[in-house]
């Protein structure tokens, strides 16, 4: 049996449960299969018989499980829920509505953004085919070569949404109003949900409390996804102040101070990223080699095959992004991206 109780900021965020966090909103933490991130919030929002889900957790039996005594504690089932608002396609954000929709028919909505994306998984291209290719550019085959020998990752039965939600487009729950705001970066189609009335902010992966999110995992990536985070990032600290109700970490008060503390560590890793080509790096293998990782200074050697292959992606993007700032140049040689500094 489990209870509703008062969401505490101070606990650990990852027991299961369920957490009134405000009037009508409720915290739902649900279990993934990975050692780093222990869970993601689901957050229920109901206004009468009205019951709509801010994302939906990994289709795991487990997840499943928890989900549905949460939802029994407000007093549901999956068959009452009218609605996933999916702030972006990563399995432990959609794959349990597209599970849970085959079985119930609930209704899916997605930003519009991550149609290209849906549109080469539900295909028949293989999932892993862009990243190879963005891993050879980063001079990265060793990874490559350890991804193919791995073999293929069992691919998720990706479905499109029922709807596709338009950048300011607004989802209704009763008398409560969402409004469903564009923010690529983490993907090219993230987006998080305003309640502009309460001054609540549903930010998915985009803000989180205690880590940065990973930039470039993604099937059809933007040309500059940490260009695109950067600017998303500061388009949401020009909103009014909200309360953070992150996919990853406690509830916090304030959206506005968290993204401050991430485009400062995203200055500080542009400036490593520049001082590690400088010093002779000139793929951005050997420059993710270079830097340390994680808030323990982890080398790139310490790390599994897939953080490795976030690391090497995302300081893709640090270095991309040193190219437009004209603090680096670029050119392709053999389908390897080298960089230099300007002047060299």
């Amino acid at each position: 049996m489990v209870d509703v109780t008062a969401d505490d900021p101070t606990g650990d965020w990852t027991a299961p449960g369920v957490f009134s966090v405000a009037p009508g909103v409720y915290r739902i933490p649900l279990p993934l299969p990975m050692d780093g991130l222990r869970a993601v919030n689901v957050y229920a929002i109901v206004d009468g018989s009205n019951l709509v889900l801010v994302d939906s957790g990994w289709a795991i039996t487990e997840a499943r499980a928890q989900f549905q005594a949460a939802l029994a504690a407000l007093g549901a089932g999956f068959g009452d829920v009218d609605q996933f608002l999916i702030t972006h396609i990563h399995r432990d954000h959609y794959t349990q509505a597209l599970a849970l929709r085959r079985e119930f028919g609930v209704k899916i909505a997605l930003g519009s953004g991550e149609q290209p994306s849906i549109d080469l998984l539900t295909g028949e291209r293989p999932e892993e085919t862009s990243q190879l290719r963005r891993l050879r550019q980063a001079g990265a085959q060793v990874i490559v070569d350890e991804m193919v020998a791995a073999g293929a990752p069992q691919r998720e039965a990706w479905e499109a949404p029922d709807e596709w939600m338009a950048d300011r487009s607004v989802a209704a729950i009763g008398n409560r109003r969402l409004r469903a705001i564009a923010t690529p970066g983490h993907t090219r189609g993230h987006t998080v949900y305003a309640e502009e009335a309460t001054g609540l902010l549903f930010a998915g992966d985009h803000v989180l409390p205690h880590i940065t999110p990973s930039i470039g995992l993604e099937p059809v990536p933007l040309d500059y996804p940490l260009q695109g985070y950067l600017e998303s990032l500061r388009l949401v600290r020009e909103l009014p102040e909200m309360r953070l109700l992150p996919a990853h970490g406690p509830v916090t008060p304030s959206t506005h101070h968290r993204i401050d503390e991430l485009l400062a560590h995203h200055d500080r890793r542009l400036d490593a990223s520049l001082a590690v080509v400088e010093r002779g790096a000139s793929t951005s293998y050997e420059a993710a080699a270079a830097l340390t990782w994680t808030r323990r200074e982890r080398t790139l050697a310490e790390l599994d095959l897939f953080n490795t292959t976030l690391a090497v992606l995302e300081t893709m993007c640090h270095l991309d992004v040193l190219v437009l700032q004209g603090r680096l140049t670029c050119s392709e040689v053999d389908g390897v991206r080298r960089y230099l500094p300007v002047g060299r």
